[in-house]
């Protein structure tokens, strides 16, 4: 086999969107896919014309007027949420918590009596207090907090 057949099967073949343009001296008046330019690559007078286009949307119209509309609750009444109780609260030092043992007593910002805050994944959502039922406790509400101060908080 001669040196140039091994040369030409040797190098793969270019695909044919990858073709050279022509040779030097044949594409005075070049198209743009010759040069490799896309359509409004640069135009007779210099200026480079984008080569996209602006996208053009039809105008959306809402079918149903908004007060229509009924919320579906079935979308969100399987989601868990934590329910919990807050006695009270304090503040101390970690040198203050480390010394803390069995029988310390921790004073809390609550009066003995008053109602405890329920909360709904952190969030105030009413008062209650603790009762016992069947031998567990259990929380009887006496101030639901307003959908709409609920609402507020969250803002």
């Amino acid at each position: 086999m001669s040196e140039q057949a091994a040369t030409t099967a040797a190098e793969p073949e270019a695909p044919p969107e990858m073709d050279m343009p022509a040779q030097a001296g044949t594409h005075d008046q070049a198209s743009p896919a010759d040069t490799g330019e896309e359509e409004g690559g640069e135009a007779e007078t210099g200026v480079k014309e984008p080569a996209y286009r602006s996208a053009e949307f039809e105008t959306l119209e809402n079918d149903v007027e908004p007060e229509g509309i009924e919320p579906n609750l079935d979308v969100i009444l399987n989601i868990p949420v934590t329910l919990s109780m807050q006695i009270g609260r304090t503040q101390m030092t970690i040198e203050e918590l480390m010394q803390l043992n069995r029988g310390s007593v921790v004073k809390l910002d609550r009066m003995a009596g008053e109602p405890m805050d329920v909360l709904v994944n952190g969030t105030l959502i009413a008062h209650g207090e603790v009762v016992v039922v069947n031998e567990k406790f259990g929380i009887r509400l006496l101030d639901v907090i307003s959908p709409a101060e609920r609402v507020k908080k969250l803002r």
